[in-house]
């Protein structure tokens, strides 16, 4: 500011007045310098207090929304992390359900193979009791008949 007084006061004092665009009025200077503090102290009194409030709003509002957004952020990851959690629990517990069942149906096969076999051989041996008896029913009508024969004979 210092400096534009000098050189407008240089101006003025060297002596060149053409009565153009450049000439120097001091009186001109005085009153332009006058209204621009003027203008600065009434700006900074009316405008620089809401600028500065409604800047102070805004940064308040960005590091609001930041700390919103890393909240939310920490929120999903631990959600993520839960539910890969009860991913592999429920996964291990398929796993041990399916387990069960192949032991189930092994358990079941070998309890069904042994029954057949028990029956199979339960079976066996009434079929052969019956071949005896049919058998020995036969021997015996096969002697009755003999001996009716050898009597009537």
């Amino acid at each position: 500011m210092a400096k534009i007084l000098n050189l407008a006061f240089l101006a003025f004092n060297s002596g060149e007045s053409s009565g153009g665009l450049l000439d120097v009025n001091p009186g001109l200077i005085f009153w332009t310098v006058i209204t621009f503090v003027f203008l600065l102290v009434i700006l900074k009194k009316m405008a620089w207090g809401p600028i500065l409030n409604s800047l102070n709003e805004r940064e308040n509002f960005i590091k609001d929304s930041i700390d919103k957004a890393e909240k939310a952020q920490a929120d999903a990851e631990k959600l993520l992390e839960e539910n890969n959690a009860n991913l592999a629990r429920a996964e291990e517990e398929a796993q041990k359900i399916i387990q069960q069942g192949r032991e189930y149906s092994d358990k079941l096969k070998a309890q069904m193979l042994e029954e057949s076999k028990s029956e199979a051989k339960k079976m066996i041996t009434e079929a052969t009791s019956e071949i005896e008896r049919k058998n020995q029913e036969a021997f015996n009508n096969l002697k009755d008949q003999v001996a009716d024969i050898a009597i009537d004979a």
